[in-house]
């Protein structure tokens, strides 16, 4: 197989699933509900490297750029590579629970992340 086709084929990590093989059905299409539900994660994902200056965006719907204010970039395969690759790029321990961080996230519309206006 060539590269090419190889980076079209989906592989879905477990952070990409659905909780219930019935949550695919209900007449929405695969790829439009994957694609949906990816790039809300995205967005969540991005409320928080954005304390720490850096940036996920969703590449093709089978891997993710991860950059950085400098313009490094990175691509990684899924949320469980991207962590500790936001954590090499950042130079530091990302820690959910960090008192700073959750302040960022109250501060800056985390009601919002849903995306439902």
């Amino acid at each position: 197989m060539c590269i090419l086709c190889g980076e079209i084929m989906i592989n879905i990590h477990w952070t990409d699933q659905k909780l219930h093989d019935s949550e695919y059905g209900g007449g929405k299409s695969f790829t439009g509900g994957f694609r949906r539900d990816r790039l809300r994660r995205v967005n969540y994902v991005n409320h928080i490297l954005s304390f720490y200056g850096l940036n996920l965006k969703d590449w093709n719907g089978s891997k993710y750029i991860l950059s950085d204010k400098k313009g490094v970039q990175k691509l990684v395969d899924n949320f469980g590579d991207m962590w500790p690759e936001a954590q090499n790029m950042c130079g530091g321990r990302i820690d959910p629970l960090d008192s700073n961080l959750l302040a960022h996230m109250n501060s800056n519309g985390g009601e919002n992340l849903g995306g439902r206006e």
